[in-house]
This record gives C-alpha cells, sequence and structure tokens, in this order.
C-alpha cells in the first residue's frame, strides 16, 4: 500500500485529507503541521509520497522541500497550493517537487496528481498553471535565442504531457536511454533543473498551451 505523509498547518484540513486518501486506497502514516516538523518525520521513516503546502508557520514549505530533498534526493513531494503563493512556485520546483495541486481541487484530481508523481511523472493542476504563466508574462519576455530540434520539442512535449521516460520512449518507439539524452539536452539547453521546470519553460515560452 502507498505511504503518505501530509503536511499542512490546519489540522482540520490534514486530518480530512487523510481520511480521503485513505478511502482512496493510500495508507498515511504521518502528518505534521509546518517543514520542522516534516524533517524529523522523515528522519524516522520515508514515505512513497509527501503532500504538503507552502506557507506553514516556523517553516514554510519552500525551505523543508529544499532541505528534505538535498537530504533524501529519491523523495517525491506533491504540493497543496493557494493562488497567492505563485511567487513561490519556481523556489519549490527548483527544490525538486514533482507537482502542484490547488486546495479547492477534488479528491480525484489528488488521487490522480498522486498516481502520476509516483509512477515517476509530474502533475500541475491547468487552473494554476494559467495564473502562474499570467503572473510570469507581465514580468518577462519569451526566450528566442534557445534553439530546439523537431525532436527535442517532441520529447518536450510529451515531458509536458507528465510522461516518464519510460512512457515517451515507448510512444516515440526510441530507447529509454536515448530518451533520457534529449531529456539531458532540453535541461542543459534551457537551463532548468527538473522536468516540471522544463514545463513551466515549454508553457512560459509557448510551446504548449493550456485549454
Amino acid at each position: 500500500m502507498t505511504t503518505l505523509f501530509i503536511v499542512d498547518d490546519h489540522k482540520i484540513f490534514r486530518e480530512s485529507l487523510a481520511e480521503l486518501m485513505t478511502k482512496q486506497g493510500f495508507k498515511v502514516i504521518g502528518m505534521a503541521g509546518n517543514g520542522k516538523q516534516l524533517l524529523e518525520l522523515l528522519d524516522k521513516s520515508i514515505p512513497d509520497l509527501v503532500i504538503m503546502d507552502i506557507a506553514m508557520p516556523e517553516m514554510d514549505g519552500c525551505e523543508a522541500a529544499k532541505i528534505a530533498m538535498e537530504k533524501y534526493p529519491n523523495l517525491k513531494i506533491l504540493t497543496l497550493s493557494s493562488f497567492g503563493d505563485e511567487k513561490y512556485y519556481y523556489l519549490m520546483i527548483n527544490a525538486g517537487v514533482k507537482g502542484f495541486v490547488l486546495k479547492n481541487a477534488g479528491i480525484n484530481e489528488v488521487k490522480q496528481a498522486a498516481t502520476e508523481i509516483l509512477e515517476g511523472g509530474s502533475w500541475f493542476s491547468a487552473e494554476l498553471m494559467k495564473s502562474v504563466i499570467n503572473s510570469m508574462n507581465k514580468k518577462t519576455t519569451t526566450d528566442a535565442s534557445v534553439k530546439l530540434s523537431e525532436r527535442e520539442l517532441e520529447v518536450l512535449k510529451l515531458i509536458c504531457k507528465g510522461l516518464t521516460a519510460e512512457k515517451i520512449a515507448e510512444e516515440l518507439n526510441l530507447s529509454h536511454e536515448t530518451i533520457r539524452t534529449y531529456r539531458a539536452n532540453l535541461l542543459s539547453k534551457t537551463g532548468c533543473s527538473n522536468a516540471p521546470a522544463l514545463v513551466l519553460y515549454a508553457i512560459k515560452n509557448r510551446i504548449i498551451e493550456l485549454g
């Protein structure tokens, strides 16, 4: 059974989410009210997935994610977000967070996001990403200096759909190692640190569009 930590400073929210996720077949093995408490839990056991808020007292989700990912690089984190948290998204992504779900999302979306991340993919709420990109577009321009090949664009678009390297290899009838090479080239050319950052890059530069 897939194990979870739930981290949120509102007790009623984390307990309600724990109950809902348990009904979806997950096993909640730890809950925390802030990032500091999460790190203490991680010193005792590592769950399959951490579902964590950003804005919390003592230690917020950004700092906790950064410290946790440095110490446990294979840890998977799904962030619970509010529209007011846009300024933290890049920090969370650079720390290694695999996805974002709005707090007003239904339990089915949370389950789907968790499943995608556990399978090696990523997940972004479309509504949330529109808000982030609108905010980014007011401050930045697209980067015309980066030239991607047709195959690199093809791989990037599949990454943006949340596909793992294995699924992309199957989709394009290429080897897993070839896809890993394309992914490494994309990260190098764009200056991104991971797949979620590539998703933001692709949307910001209008390589893909949110419907």
